[in-house]
């Protein structure tokens, strides 16, 4: 006989604390994006179609560079959270999974790098 709870028994076995903190980051990561994404495009739609100058004044406002490099961000890890789920759920060979997550991960902090490079870039002067 066992004097061990359910809990207890089940602790350490499996990944479902991983996937728990997997959950509760997509949930907030989705949450932030709310108004990340209504403080991004307020500027961005008054500067579209305006002309490179008008781009280059909205976002030379550190308030308006700043909530944009939140924004890409914040959507570029909410979007490699998404993408590495539908990996995990729906590749089956282990080689392909592994591949197909490196290469998630690497296009995503690319493309990362790249939006806050150029935000920066137009926010520090082109």
């Amino acid at each position: 006989m066992s004097y061990l709870t359910d809990r207890k028994r089940v602790a350490g076995l499996g990944v479902a604390e991983d996937g728990m903190k997997h959950w509760v980051l997509q949930r907030i990561t989705a949450i932030a994006l709310i108004p990340l994404t209504i403080g991004f495009l307020f500027p961005f739609m008054k500067s579209l179609g305006a002309g490179r100058e008008a781009v280059l004044e909205t976002y030379s406002s550190s308030f308006n560079a700043l909530v944009a490099i939140m924004f890409f961000i914040v959507v570029c890890h909410h979007i490699t959270q998404g993408i590495q789920i539908v990996i995990e759920d729906y590749v089956h060979y282990r080689r392909r999974q592994v591949r197909l997550l490196l290469l998630n991960k690497l296009f995503w902090g690319m493309t990362t790098i790249v939006a806050v490079f150029s935000v920066a870039k137009i926010a520090f002067g082109a």
